[in-house]
């Protein structure tokens, strides 16, 4: 009883602070710290000044206003930029803004805010501040979707702007594609420019697609080039629609 005794004596300080802190601990855990927040707020309360509701409403709509402001200064340059653009082409075009992507498909489809009421029609060609973008697959009234040259199962007939030497690109699902070439020994080099070649049937002539980024000539069975897209596909919010009278509407 006495060894029992002498136990308690040294070791109950130690027992009573271990219980204290478990339990404080324990109750930090189920309260998730909010006593120590609301003791924190009651001791510096007196140091804190007067909260006014109204200057914190005055504030947030300033921040907002701000945002505002940001943005339509950013929607401004975009659409100066589509302007020149447009300005550039030998024919007008349909601007639309972008209204929708594929969540599953990013680089592959998006939808515009036009459609066969504003004069849309399938295969319309769809291009943008960098070059060329897809082609219209589908219409309703309102909207249009489009393919974009980045789909996987895009086949693009194009052309080295400096050597002539044709190919097909096909997209990697990415803002690089694959150029193809028919020739066995193609005159290549990296930052070519690649436009749109006469051969193609969905395309007119001439349209640049991207830069020659790394060349291959040992692939097979054809040489190959990895095309950088000229055009930012997973950053547009505007594109321009243009009639393109395929063969078979002749």
């Amino acid at each position: 009883m006495n060894r029992l005794r002498q136990w308690w004596r040294r070791h109950s300080l130690g027992l009573l602070l271990s219980a204290l802190a478990m339990g404080a601990a324990l109750g930090l855990r189920q309260t998730q710290g909010s006593l120590l927040v609301e003791l924190y707020s009651w001791i510096t309360a007196p140091a804190r000044p007067p909260v006014d509701p109204a200057v914190v409403l005055s504030q947030a709509a300033n921040r907002e206003l701000q945002a505002l402001v940001a943005e339509l200064q950013y929607q401004n340059r975009e659409l100066k930029r589509l302007l020149q653009f447009t300005e550039q082409m030998p024919q007008a075009g349909i601007p639309a803004a972008v209204v929708g992507r594929s969540a599953d498909h990013w680089w592959q489809q998006l939808t515009l805010s036009r459609g066969s009421r504003h004069g849309v029609r399938v295969g319309d060609v769809v291009m943008a501040p960098g070059g060329l973008i897809g082609r219209v697959e589908s219409v309703t009234p309102n909207t249009s979707r489009v393919l974009l040259i980045s789909d996987p199962t895009s086949r693009v007939g194009v052309m080295l702007s400096r050597s002539r030497h044709m190919g097909i690109l096909r997209g990697t699902g990415t803002q690089s594609a694959i150029l193809d070439f028919f020739d066995k020994a193609p005159k290549v080099e990296v930052g070519d420019v690649v436009v749109t070649s006469g051969l193609s049937s969905f395309y007119p002539a001439g349209v640049v697609v991207g830069t020659v980024r790394a060349v291959n000539l040992d692939a097979s069975p054809a040489p190959q080039a990895t095309v950088e897209l000229s055009a930012p596909l997973g950053l547009l919010e505007w594109a321009l629609i243009y009639r393109y009278a395929q063969p078979s509407d002749s």
